[in-house]
């Protein structure tokens, strides 16, 4: 009977230990990110209270900016779970944004040379199509990792400025639409696009909503979650990834195809990060565009390391940047001193605690779990 207390006890301890690690010390490296930003903004001359109730007024003060909120949500759920999905197998993508950006292509390509195909049929082709230029783009750096030594990070940061260059030229000199200076391409037919959320509940009769950016990738990304949790712990190449992320040595001698594992994680993370360039391109600007995806791809790393690479903790942390995202004009707009920039400073400061300084509060949060364990 001792015994079994003593086994429950410990069993209540570890949990504990989890929830603490995994939950406690993430929103404690928010909370002191949150207060340097709060002593930045002291410094500027700005009332951090006052900055506090704008940001949150702009992120959730109307269903409008809650629209706006939670399409921001949307891209940065993909742009983390890509991230999350690499970091499982031991490996840096931080090419998220030039795979996005590839991805556009595709789904241009499609709405363009598509436009009489109907929906849902233009819809799925869409996203079959900007996952496999998403996958394509980042194959490459995984094949040179696996099979040529060449490190992921090193080739992801210089496939960025490949697709970058590579869209600038495509979209000044081949695909700019007639006539037009800007370079971009022609509007996609109506009949392509992805429904918006307000206009389904006003469909439905649900009130009269304002318009946001919403779309109906915003219920795709949520099923994406659900299917990267599955994936990574509940399926046999979950396993796999998460063994060669974890010890490659040790799964190499296990019989794991390392580098299948490498190039197919890749691939995979890729395919997500295409999903950016489904919600921007095919959801909202309807068009092609010089860089639509604003730095998501870069977000999504402080997204995946914040929400412990899990599928809960991302869509809690992806949550968060996209009200930091929206309340971020709203703040520039209301308080002159604080402008777009000052929302960038916070972001950083979360993304050094949540990266960098990670362990600055671990061993000392580790001591007073193992203090209270043996007292």
């Amino acid at each position: 009977m001792t015994e079994k207390k003593l086994n429950n006890s410990e069993k209540s301890s570890d949990t504990l230990q989890k929830i603490v690690l995994n939950v406690g010390l993430p929103l404690l490296n928010l909370i002191a990110a949150l207060l340097i930003s709060a002593v930045v903004i002291s410094i500027i001359g700005a009332n951090p209270w006052d900055a506090v109730k704008v940001l949150a007024r702009g992120a959730f003060g109307s269903a409008d900016v809650w629209g706006y909120t939670l399409y921001y949500t949307t891209n940065f759920i993909f742009a983390g779970m890509a991230v999350a999905l690499a970091f499982h197998a031991g490996l840096f993508n931080i090419g998220v944004e030039g795979q996005a950006y590839m991805a556009g292509l595709g789904v241009a390509l499609v709405c363009l040379g598509m436009p009489t195909l109907p929906a849902p049929w233009i819809w799925l082709v869409a996203v079959a199509t900007a996952a496999f230029f998403g996958a394509t783009w980042a194959f490459i750096p995984g094949w040179l990792q696996a099979y040529r030594g060449s490190h992921v990070v090193v080739t992801t940061i210089m496939f960025n400025f490949i697709a970058s260059a590579l869209m600038n030229y495509l979209l000044v000199r081949v695909m700019i639409a007639p006539g037009q200076q800007a370079p971009e391409t022609s509007e996609f037919s109506p009949t392509t696009w992805l429904p918006f959320i307000h206009d389904i509940l006003n469909s439905l009769g649900m009130g009269q909503w304002p318009s946001s950016p919403l779309n109906i990738s915003s219920f795709f990304a949520i099923v994406l979650l659900i299917v990267f949790y599955w994936f990574i712990w509940r399926s046999r190449w979950g396993y796999a990834i998460r063994t060669v992320g974890h010890n490659e040595s040790a799964a190499r001698y296990s019989g794991i195809n390392v580098k299948l594992v490498i190039v197919l994680v890749m691939c995979i993370s890729g395919a997500l990060a295409g999903m950016i360039a489904v919600n921007d391109i095919q959801g909202v600007h309807h068009r092609l565009m010089v860089g639509f995806t604003g730095g998501v791809g870069f977000v999504g790393i402080a997204v995946a390391l914040m929400g412990r690479i899990h599928p809960v903790g991302i869509l809690f942390s992806a949550f968060l940047f996209g009200a930091l995202a929206q309340g971020g004009t709203e703040l520039s707009l209301e308080i002159p001193t604080l402008n777009r920039e000052m929302v960038v400073i916070i972001e950083g400061l979360i993304i050094i605690f949540c990266g960098a300084l990670e362990n600055m509060f671990r061993k000392p949060v580790i001591e007073l779990l193992q203090k209270r364990k043996k007292g």
